[in-house]
């Protein structure tokens, strides 16, 4: 979708017209671990398979999220053939690495100290995390492949492309799934890596296709675009991979706190069914920062009511599962969740309505940071959320360790409090830099 020319008056329609693709591809994405939990959930004993896997996603996180930041960098920065010679260069590296890290933690003594010290696991469940992460050590580099043609797409405006990846991804994962559940094949957290992996590779694939028919398209060198070099490349992604970096502890210290709890299975195993819950309601709206990138300057007034209308629907939504009887229908029937652990995840459930609430806004206030070229802020105020997370977690399992998994619920919208709070003061404190209309002032 291309913008509205700067002389005709937006609408709402327009901002719908463009934010619903966006969200519609991000929830299904979370649709993915849905699935893979589901699956797990119809085990013999789902609490300690679902934790070992949820363990090994964690760390998975820690080191994919470097390839993550690859599809923003590369639809900002590339324009032309050059760009994209000189992104790839830097993509090359960081998969290298990645992958060198994955042998690492896989097959030497320092994965077993990271698992043991870092996440706090019991000896009983290290070899059975071990395993998990020996598959999805893959996912993260067909990860990397998928973002860095995502980029190429996104900024080419062929954004459907996306959503068809998706599509191919969750079928074949459903598919596979069917599959270890009718041969009673669900025995350990590696069937979960073992569907990640072959959904996250098709859509690697599918990304490539399209990515890579529209990189030959692009001019050589285009007129006035100053990227050329992988140092300029690495100039715009080293701030965005800091901030994200501090962001990623939060994961490992909830399910280490966790690890810590009265019941520590039905703890790690609730926290990751309602977290699953909670990000597939809140996902649609993890693209409201685009609406600042590309509305808020021609109408802030028009984005601000835009944010108005969309911004209490994820709580709704969490409520409704939570307190009416969807929830545990969805549980039971398409999740397969038992009733002890239903119970949990529910009471774990109520206590993210709270961060469902915050996130929208959290997400509009980084893009009007992003907007002004303030992105330091987010170093910031994503420090804010870690150390406000992390005294929350020390704080309740000292003080009423049998909340168990609504411990993490609690500890993680809290640390999201903090860091909208940043972001919102720091907002204020700054001039206003952007102008409606032309948007020529940053």
């Amino acid at each position: 979708m291309t913008q509205p020319e700067s002389g005709r008056r937006l609408t709402m329609r327009q901002l719908f017209a463009f934010f619903i693709p966006l969200g519609l591809s991000a929830s299904l994405v979370t649709i993915s671990h849905v699935i893979i939990n589901s699956t797990l959930a119809r085990s013999a004993s789902p609490e300690t398979i679902i934790a070992s896997y949820a363990i090994g996603l964690s760390m998975l996180g820690i080191i994919e999220r470097p390839a993550i930041l690859l599809r923003q960098t590369c639809s900002a920065l590339v324009r032309d053939r050059t760009s994209f010679k000189a992104m790839t260069n830097v993509a090359v590296c960081l998969l290298i690495g990645m992958f060198a890290a994955g042998l690492l933690i896989s097959y030497s003594p320092a994965g077993e100290l990271l698992f043991l010290r870092l996440f706090g696991v019991d000896d009983s469940m290290l070899q059975s995390i071990i395993d998990v992460y020996r598959v999805l050590m893959f996912v993260s580099i067909f990860s990397g492949i998928r973002c860095l043609y995502h980029g190429i797409i996104i900024s080419n405006m062929r954004t459907k492309w996306l959503t068809i990846g998706m599509i191919v991804r969750l079928a074949a994962m459903y598919v596979v799934s069917l599959y270890y559940i009718q041969t009673g094949n669900v025995t350990s957290g590696q069937v979960g890596a073992v569907i990640f992996l072959v959904g996250m590779a098709i859509e690697a694939a599918v990304s490539y296709i399209e990515g890579s028919r529209l990189a030959r398209s692009l001019p050589l060198k285009k007129e006035g675009h100053e990227i050329e070099k992988t140092g300029q490349i690495f100039q715009f992604y080293r701030p965005l991979l800091l901030s994200s970096l501090i962001a990623v502890i939060v994961g490992p210290a909830i399910n280490a706190m966790l690890g810590k709890t009265s019941d520590i299975e039905l703890a790690i195993a609730s926290f990751a069914i309602a977290a699953s819950l909670t990000q597939l309601v809140t996902s649609f709206f993890s693209y409201m920062h685009q609406i600042v990138l590309n509305f808020y300057r021609k109408d802030s007034a028009l984005a601000v009511r835009f944010v108005m209308l969309c911004g209490f629907i994820p709580t709704i939504l969490i409520g409704i599962l939570a307190y009416t009887g969807v929830g545990p229908w969805f549980m039971e029937h398409v999740m397969g969740v038992n009733e002890r652990l239903m119970e949990a995840s529910l009471h774990t459930l109520r206590v993210f309505m709270f961060l469902a609430l915050i996130f929208p806004w959290l997400d509009f206030c980084n893009g009007i940071v992003m907007l002004r070229g303030q992105t330091k802020i987010m170093l910031f105020s994503q420090s804010a959320n870690v150390a406000v997370t992390l005294t929350a977690l020390i704080l309740c399992v000292l003080n009423a360790p049998a909340w168990n998994g609504m411990i993490g619920a609690l500890a993680q919208s809290l640390g999201l409090a903090a860091e909208l709070a940043v972001v919102a003061f720091a907002i204020r404190a700054q001039s206003p830099g952007i102008s409606r209309g032309t948007g020529t002032t940053l």
